[in-house]
């Protein structure tokens, strides 16, 4: 499985951007798609996720802001990104788990999302 990730980019605060990305090869191992994001000196951390099945997660400082959605006949998992903060700032990750198992095994390359106050 190869994960393509594009979007990104500089945008004020309280501003938008929509992250995209596309999942190629052994697509049908995948159950969960998510987004990670790492702050420069911080722990990579979940963002928000959806399955296979349609259940999203959405990590609490992101909740009301962030949507993710996904197309399962395209391959795709989409993060609308609204009300931007400086704290949003970081290079964002999709990613994927598959069938069974707990982690994330398979990343794309990573894009940079900066928020200026």
């Amino acid at each position: 499985v190869q994960l393509q990730a594009s979007g990104g980019g500089l945008v004020q605060a309280g501003g938008s951007l929509r992250l995209s990305c596309a999942a190629s090869g052994n697509v049908f191992s995948i159950n969960i798609m998510g987004w990670h994001r790492q702050a420069p000196g911080k722990q990579r951390e979940l963002v928000a996720s959806s399955s296979r099945a349609g259940i999203s997660f959405y990590d609490d400082s992101v909740k009301g802001r962030f949507t993710i959605s996904r197309d399962n006949a395209r391959n795709t998992v989409s993060l609308q990104m609204n009300s931007l903060k400086p704290e949003d700032t970081a290079v964002y990750y999709c990613a994927a788990r598959r069938f069974g198992r707990e982690e994330y095994s398979v990343w794309g390359q990573g894009t940079q999302v900066t928020v200026s106050s």
